[in-house]
């Protein structure tokens, strides 16, 4: 190989030849129909897609001259080529070396280029410690070999065979629906876990397997084999880059979804498994590969967003090589002239349509890979412990989304003496005003928050113990007093307890003051007095356990809601609800708030509640109380994620007495929220239950920029500690 100047030869001096080893092979036509060819390099195994005009070229390189090679093409061809179109050729073939070395100075110049390209091992371990290949096999004998017993695998009977199949399948499975959508159930030892494991390398195993055996079959051979870390996450590839030599679109193709194809029809041998198999794990095994493995493929080797199967299949279907970097290219241009109407010419002449195509596909990748990288960083922060999570994090976010940035903003830079006042200039400077305003400004908006809306007092009564329905009170909806009997209840076994309770106290009582007069009494001293004290706490506690008998109401209002079976007569078991009894003169709302967002409000100001069901309307409060400490469990448990409410929270471990006393779900917020109690409601008659809904609470502005910073901030903050 030889790296020769750039700037190349006179017209008239001698060319250097091409390398030996080199192969040209006949490419699809472009998307203009001019014929293509591809330029094989073996040593580095890499392909480049050539034109007519450098075809024709390469074909008269043994004439030793651009001119003499200017000349023949202008008399043999209906090309017009000068001296400088061959030139040009020269600089690509010498900047990818791709010519012999013949002298000294020549392989001086290679070793000079071969050092500028060598990497320091800290920058390569950068760049490459998110993806690397491992090859471990040279299969190529082994792959022609099972290639020559599959061919007919490569037939369109056997497809549509394998479609019957699949059918068959399908119709069999559905008449055991239930049974194989439960079968992940089964997953819950070592066994179906191994079996698990076996399974998901099996079928990457046959993936792999499927793009090899396409490509020998094709004629193309298959150097390696190996593992890719993506991640640091192992995953098998296959090196099919001899795929290039074929000039059939439809079998780059083959190869390309063969790897998907051969998953398929694992999963329709898994799916006769998983019916044939009794339960256990190789039934399992057989469910996830029929129902999983060639959906997680899907989903990853289908997108052609990444240089997965679907980016090659989607270059070969649209007759695109090198497909990223030529959407991205025009990208960059489309998105210049649109930011500042620079005028430049485009990178390639395309057909309208193929152009705003390729366009839209370099925008969707950048989107997707920029969701992608993100992804990625905030997974290494959180797999590696802390220190190194965040190196590798910002590695991961400066390398793959700063610089590409930065790396387009001097380009920007560069073509400022270019650009010019215009309407595109002038627009982008609009929008951008437009963006700084939005992010600036601290627009006025009210706060939403997640509420309750129920009276200002309530209070749920129940059942002391296990007892016995004497009277009851009126019906549900009938107003009440402060402390009026609602029900009474009655005890056999508290009377009993109480009958020998008042029997012990008199006996006490009575020996009490005969001790002066009896001997065998005043030898008992002062402790009979402690006994007598201590029966009749004894008989004062059972007196206000049988005073709980009596069922009152604990403030003025009405009953909600009562036991439908309380009826003189009735047994009651402990804590069995009687009467839900409310205050409903007033209406107040406990609404929760995020701690970003708690600086931003303060009591005394307005709010509203606006319940979910529209049928009861709005109510105008004002911000009566916040709470400073933030809710540790929350009380309104029909706003919690579970019960279809808008707060995120997860099981308390440790719930409170009220809790415990109401027999309701302990529930803790799963962020760090506050309550603001809403008071002051209009109307003020309070609804007959309590109201889910959305609170309005008058906020000052905060710009979009402050906001984030603070939550940016406040992630740190949380972040910081080891």
């Amino acid at each position: 190989m030889c790296a020769m100047t750039l700037g190349g030869p006179a017209p008239g001096a001698v060319l250097p030849p091409l390398r030996q080893e080199l192969g040209l092979f006949e490419a699809p036509a472009d998307a203009g129909g001019a014929p293509a060819w591809n330029l094989h390099d073996p040593a580095a195994n890499r392909f480049y897609r050539i034109s007519w005009a450098a075809f024709e070229i390469l074909s008269r390189w043994h004439l030793g001259s651009a001119d003499a090679i200017a000349a023949s093409l202008q008399a043999e061809t209906t090309l017009d080529l000068g001296a400088e179109d061959v030139t040009g050729v020269l600089e690509f073939l010498s900047r990818h070396h791709l010519l012999e070395c013949r002298s000294a100075a020549d392989s001086q110049r290679l070793a000079k280029t071969r050092a500028a390209e060598r990497m320091h091992w800290s920058r390569w371990l950068l760049k490459n410690y998110l993806f690397f290949r491992i090859p471990l096999l040279r299969p190529d004998t082994q792959v022609a070999w099972l290639a020559a017993r599959l061919g007919g695998l490569f037939r369109s009977g056997f497809w549509y065979a394998a479609a019957g199949l699949l059918l068959m399948a399908l119709f069999l499975l559905l008449r055991q629906w239930d049974s194989f959508t439960h079968t992940f159930a089964a997953w819950h030892n070592w066994e179906a876990l191994a079996a698990f494991a076996v399974a998901l390398s099996a079928s990457k195993v046959v993936h792999e397997l499927g793009h090899a055996v396409a490509a020998r079959h094709h004629g193309c051979r298959v150097p390696s084999m190996g593992v890719a870390f993506l991640v640091l996450w192992p995953v098998l590839y296959t090196d099919t880059t001899e795929a290039w030599k074929l000039a059939s679109r439809r079998a780059r193709l083959a190869i390309g979804a063969a790897g998907m194809a051969a998953e398929m029809l694992l999963a329709i041998a898994a799916t006769y498994a998983w019916l044939l198999l009794p339960d256990g794990a190789a039934r399992s095994a057989a469910f996830f590969l029929a129902s999983t493995t060639w959906l997680i493929t899907l989903a990853i080797n289908a997108s052609p967003f990444m240089r997965f199967d679907g980016y090659f299949l989607l270059s070969d279907l649209l007759g695109v090589p090198n497909l990223h970097a030529r959407a991205f290219a025009l990208g960059r241009w489309w998105l210049r002239e649109k930011l500042f109407g620079l005028g430049l010419a485009c990178p390639e002449a395309l057909p309208p349509r193929r152009r705003r195509l390729l366009i839209a596909f370099a925008a969707a990748t950048w989107i997707y890979r920029l969701v992608l990288f993100l992804t990625i960083a905030v997974m290494v922060y959180y797999l590696f412990f802390k220190a190194l999570g965040i190196v590798l994090m910002a590695v991961e976010v400066g390398w793959f989304v700063l610089r590409p940035l930065a790396a387009e903003f001097s380009v920007w830079r560069a073509l400022r003496p270019a650009m010019r006042w215009n309407w595109a200039s002038r627009r982008s400077l609009g929008l951008l005003v437009l963006l700084l305003a939005w992010l600036l400004v601290p627009w006025p908006t009210d706060l939403g928050a997640p509420a309750v809306l129920a009276p200002v007092r309530e209070q749920t009564l129940y059942s002391p113990f296990p007892a016995q329905v004497v009277s009851v009170a009126p019906r549900s909806g009938n107003g009440v007093r402060a402390g009026e009997i609602l029900a009474e209840l009655e005890s056999p076994e508290l009377e009993r307890r109480m009958a020998g309770a008042r029997q012990t106290e008199a006996a006490l009582r009575w020996q009490l003051e005969q001790q002066a007069l009896s001997a065998s009494l005043q030898q008992q001293g002062e402790a009979l007095r402690h006994h007598w004290a201590e029966a009749g706490a004894q008989l004062k506690g059972l007196t206000e356990e049988r005073d709980k008998l009596s069922v009152r109401a604990p403030f003025d209002g009405a009953i909600l809601a009562r036991n439908d079976e309380l009826a003189p007569g009735t047994w009651l078991a402990a804590k069995e609800m009687l009467f839900a009894v409310a205050d409903r003169s007033k209406a107040v709302a406990d609404a929760y708030v995020n701690e970003s967002d708690l600086e931003r409000i303060q009591p005394g100001g307005q709010a509203s509640f606006v319940p979910d069901a529209a049928e009861f309307g709005r109510y105008d409060c004002r911000i009566a109380e916040i709470d400073r400490v933030n809710v540790a469990q929350l009380e309104d448990v029909e706003l919690a994620s579970s019960f279809g409410g808008a707060l995120a929270t997860r099981p308390n471990p440790h719930p409170d007495r009220n809790a415990l006393q109401a027999e309701r779900p302990a529930l803790e917020p799963a962020a760090s929220i506050y309550r603001v109690r809403l008071a002051g409601c209009a109307p003020e008659l309070a609804p007959a239950l309590r109201l889910r809904g959305t609170a309005q609470l008058a906020a000052s502005g905060q710009s979009l920029l402050v906001s984030g910073l603070r939550h940016v901030l406040r992630v740190l903050a949380r972040e910081a500690g080891f």
